[in-house]
């Protein structure tokens, strides 16, 4: 079982106790019915680490597995696996792979939406997502994507498709919604998705982790193999992707980024890699297109339009983090001068440095790129002789001349260097214009001035998360017992008795009496349910019981069939198996 002190302190919100007690029997009912449908059809199509991999990842065919097994059966691949709360936004999501771990869903999808389901939950998750991770080239791809896709910007728009998403998946999976919910639901998604007017380096790398690790086949156009988790949960959609109605591309990077995709619904093409190798290949290809490789004013520009929590690098090797609110462009439209706005922190090396927290940088953070007026060398770069040619002597006061025209005046403090470069001064009764606008003034209390040419990476999230994010000591490493007591149906029990049925080492005629006794009670009370009714049938023909009894099986089974046409094909796929 993973610790809590194990898991990066900013992500510890995101981790849930799985609740194990809380399941039903219909829930584990649930999850066999798929996981014997999917080892039988996937043994076939699927990449060649699915089978064994099953197994591997600590899942067990009969009942849904418990995280906790599922991490120490990872372990011996270089992952782990930990309990999340359905949605969470994609850079968390991505961040939790880049620390080589799992996040799984712990929720399952309800009997009605067995088939599929758009919102998170632990056959997708877990039966899709882990058995592909015991191979080591897929392994390796997964956890580079996190460590990549951690740092994609999205703009504010996406931000709040995203939580229209969320909103409208969770309803579809809730039983009690109503109709004018989910009309309304649907509403604030299309003028969410609507408001969209550009496409973020975090919807591409988006599309291409859809493209890929959900969606994703391998091998060659005319023969491909399943490894796309969203295909691993699903037979339904797995079985008619390989048919012709779906069309086959071959893997290309620049054709994947621009080709997006609905959840709601089955896809109408699929992307065919070659091998895993090329899948690293890609995504290190794209990593070289984005904010925190380029730098720059593009990628300044990217972070303002987030509105989220980014982090600037200097060339000084100074990292910012906090909210990029304002910049201020020179003559040659490049950023000369940015702010951010709210807590705020300085870092190097991806750790906080000493006093400057949130607590010091609360309001947010100003500060001017570009070197000095008349100099050539990078500021960073001066010699302590150099720095006094240019007036800046602790204790004295020093006017700094920036080439843009940014002026920085007032008394220093301190000159802070990290590996040979001066990364911070500090000035006191400071104040810093740019033409005619005042953008510090000395009653505003120390002046923290970051030292760099120019801004050589720009990410979302923090350099030092665990100092940004954090606001709590670490939480203690005792497991969190359940308490859940659950109020079973009468259904639910029902469920239960054929399980223990089946558990038991020896099934006879008692218990195909017992069994007897429950289809009584299903023709009474529960004439519309199937999947107990394939239950029993695979307990009486796998032991060559009351003859009879499977009759009538068939029978209900075929009734259902006819009335309930969605039905029609889970039960005959049931059929099959028996």
């Amino acid at each position: 079982m993973v610790k809590k002190s194990e898991i990066p302190a900013h992500l510890r919100e995101y981790v849930i106790d799985q609740q194990y007690d809380a399941y039903t029997p219909i829930n584990h009912a649930v999850w066999r019915y798929v996981m014997r449908q999917n080892v039988n059809f996937f043994k076939d199509v699927a990449h060649e680490a699915y089978t064994n991999g099953v197994t591997a990842s600590g899942m067990n065919i009969e009942r849904i597995p418990r995280v906790e097994e599922m991490h120490n059966s990872l372990q011996p691949f270089n992952w782990g696996a930990v309990a999340i709360d359905g949605y969470i936004p994609g850079v968390i999501f991505f961040d939790f792979q880049a620390h080589g771990l799992l996040p799984i869903g712990t929720d399952i999808r309800k009997l009605e939406n067995i088939e599929y389901t758009p919102a998170p939950d632990i056959i997708h998750e877990a039966a899709g997502h882990a058995p592909i991770l015991c191979d080591k080239k897929y392994a390796e791809y997964v956890k580079t994507f996190g460590e990549i896709g951690r740092k994609a910007i999205a703009t504010k728009e996406e931000h709040d498709v995203f939580e229209a998403v969320r909103t409208l998946s969770n309803l579809l999976e809730k039983g009690s919604t109503t109709e004018e919910e989910i009309a309304e639901a649907e509403r604030i998604l299309a003028e969410k998705q609507k408001a969209v007017t550009q496409i973020s380096e975090a919807e591409e790398i988006s599309r291409l982790y859809w493209w890929t690790v959900e969606y994703g086949l391998i091998g060659s156009i005319n023969d491909p193999k399943i490894y796309g988790a969203g295909l691993l949960s699903s037979v339904g959609e797995s079985s008619s992707c390989l048919t012709d109605e779906v069309k086959k591309i071959p893997f290309d990077l620049d054709h994947v980024i621009s080709t997006g995709f609905d959840i709601t619904t089955k896809q109408p093409q699929l992307f065919v890699c070659e091998d895993f190798d090329q899948l690293i290949d890609a995504v290190k290809e794209y990593s070289k297109r984005m904010a925190f490789y380029v730098g720059g004013t593009e990628s300044l520009e990217k972070a303002v339009q987030s509105g989220a929590t980014a982090t600037v690098e200097y060339s000084s090797g100074l990292q910012l983090t906090g909210t990029v609110s304002k910049l201020i462009k020179g003559e040659k439209q490049e950023a000369v001068y940015l702010n951010t706005s709210g807590e705020s922190i300085l870092s190097f090396d991806d750790k906080q440095l000493a006093n400057h927290g949130k607590d010091v940088h609360a309001d947010g953070f100003g500060s001017p790129i570009g070197k000095l007026k008349g100099e050539d060398k990078p500021l960073e770069d001066l010699t302590d002789v150099e720095l006094e040619q240019h007036g800046i002597i602790i204790g004295d006061k020093a006017t700094l001349q920036f080439e843009s025209g940014v002026i920085v005046a007032g008394i220093v403090h301190e000159v802070i260097r990290k590996n040979s470069k001066v990364i911070l001064i500090r000035f006191k009764e400071a104040s810093v214009t740019y033409g005619d606008q005042t953008l510090f003034q000395p009653d505003w209390g120390m002046y923290d001035m970051a030292v760099g040419s120019h801004v050589t990476s720009v990410y979302a999230g923090a350099a030092d998360p665990e100092a940004y994010f954090s606001s709590e000591s670490i939480v203690e490493d005792e497991e969190v017992n359940s308490n859940v007591t659950n109020s079973l149906s009468p259904l639910d029990h029902l469920y239960t008795k054929v399980r223990e049925i089946r558990e038991d080492i020896s099934i006879h005629s008692n218990s195909s009496e017992a069994l007897l006794e429950v289809i009584n009670q299903l023709d009474k009370d529960f004439h519309n349910d199937w999947l107990l009714r394939l239950e029993i049938l695979e307990l009486l023909a796998e032991n060559d019981l009351n003859p009879e009894g499977q009759e009538k099986l068939h029978n209900d089974l075929n009734r259902l069939k006819s009335e309930e046409k969605a039905l029609s094909q889970l039960i005959e796929n049931g059929l099959k198996l028996i």
